[in-house]
């Protein structure tokens, strides 16, 4: 009997730990909550109508239909027990394996505040996306037919918390959304009306990158009429809008792109956990004294040579899924093993707007139309087929030319119905 692999989650990490098994000597079954595996880097150009959902989704069985050792289930884990090596789901039963592999990714900490999730989006799945492309452009219509300039004001105003790649990329974006695309087609909104806040607790925005880029996209940022408040903590949100330290901003729409949690696949198994709940795990990415048992992506934390926790990026768990399936490969193979996960890191990058972007590739800095054609071309191969390269190479280039976004529909039943302000909060 072939021994039998289960993967929870799709995403970067589970499905490249997936892929590296097909063909193996292994019964794999891939589990997720959706039937679609997301290219989560340009969610925020869904958000933000650039993008249709289709162009950044695959199915993730038709990825696979041809593979006879890979089964994929739409389902959700309940529970996992280890010592009867069963993953308990809530539509499949129990699913036993020899091996497990918990790519389950992260959601968004609001840091002890989690009654803001009530009032503040964020931006993690196709659901989140819409419901935020939704409210952007809702907003804009309730706007035109406003007759009150302080209710009016408050439905233009967007705060994004947040200045690491997310919250920046998310930020411009919305800005060439409103002040670009949106603004030319309603004859009653001006330019001057439609505001884009970005909140930084820290002294400059994206602080994985060197100061001098920091600048730079700090400008750039500037030169597309959004504010930059650094140093700045938000203290409330409510469904009128955040409050940034004891000052309050009207506003219609708040997302938060300030920090992340693992999911809590650590308490399924009982493992130590770091203090975002990522499971600590060994070298080899496995759970420490359950070496059958492995953890990659958002929901592991593992330090590299320098002590230091590898960041929660793509490319780390794409690297930590094609690892462990080479180990599981060579377990079974009776082969040498390979030596302990080493994370390859090719750099970073950030986009800040139209033709503008910042790149950090170690020895080589970019910034500009190079760094934003570089962003481009890399994002476009990292798709997950040729397909979605395609269809988001013709939507890029569409809005490169035109200044238009693609995806601006908006259905009467979703139209969001927003809060109007008080007496005491417009004199705010």
């Amino acid at each position: 009997m072939q021994k039998r692999v289960v993967i929870v989650g799709a995403g970067f990490g589970g499905l490249a730990a997936a892929k590296g098994l097909v063909g193996a000597p292994v019964d794999v079954t891939l589990i997720d909550r959706t039937n679609h595996h997301l290219f989560q880097p340009l969610l925020y150009q869904v958000a933000t109508a650039a993008l249709n959902p289709s162009d950044i989704a695959a199915a993730t069985r038709s990825l696979f239909a041809p593979r006879d050792n890979v089964r994929v289930l739409m389902d959700e884990v309940q529970a996992i027990d280890t010592a009867a090596q069963k993953v308990k789901t809530s539509e499949s039963g129990e699913l036993p394996f020899d091996y497990l592999i918990l790519a389950t990714g992260a959601d968004y900490s609001f840091f002890g505040n989690d009654r803001w999730a009530e009032h503040a989006a964020v931006v993690k799945t196709m659901e989140d996306a819409l419901s935020i492309r939704e409210r952007l452009l809702a907003a804009f219509e309730q706007a035109e037919k406003e007759p009150d300039p302080a209710e009016r004001a408050r439905l233009l105003t967007c705060v994004v918390v947040g200045g690491g790649p997310t919250g920046v990329e998310m930020a411009g974006a919305i800005a060439e959304l409103g002040r670009t695309s949106l603004v030319a087609d309603y004859r009653y909104i001006k330019l001057d009306e439609i505001r884009i806040i970005l909140v930084e607790a820290g002294p400059r925005i994206l602080a994985a990158f060197e100061p001098r880029q920091s600048e730079q996209a700090l400008k750039a940022l500037g030169d597309l009429g959004v504010e930059v408040q650094l140093a700045a903590s938000v203290s409330n949100i409510d469904d009128r809008g955040v409050t940034i330290g004891d000052r309050f901003i009207p506003a219609a729409n708040v997302i938060w792109s300030a920090g992340t949690k693992a999911r809590p696949s650590a308490a399924w198994i009982n493992a130590a956990a770091a203090r975002n709940g990522s499971i600590i795990v060994e070298p080899d990415c496995s759970v420490p004294g359950q070496p059958t048992i492995f953890a990659i992506g958002d929901g592991a934390s593992y330090q590299d040579t320098d002590g230091k926790a590898l960041p929660g990026l793509a490319p780390v768990a794409k690297q930590q899924g094609r690892y462990v399936a080479k180990l599981i490969r060579a377990r079974l193979a009776g082969a040498p093993l390979p030596g302990p996960f080493k994370y390859r890191n090719w750099g970073m990058m950030a986009v800040v707007g139209r033709s503008k972007a910042i790149a950090d590739f170690g020895s080589i800095k970019l910034s500009g139309f190079v760094a934003w054609l570089t962003w481009s071309l890399v994002h476009l191969m990292l798709l997950i087929d040729f397909r979605s390269r395609s269809s988001v190479y013709l939507a890029w280039s569409y809005a490169w030319f035109t200044r238009d976004r693609i995806a601006r529909l908006l259905t009467r039943k979703s139209v969001p119905n927003f809060q109007t302000l008080s007496a005491q909060e417009k004199r705010i």
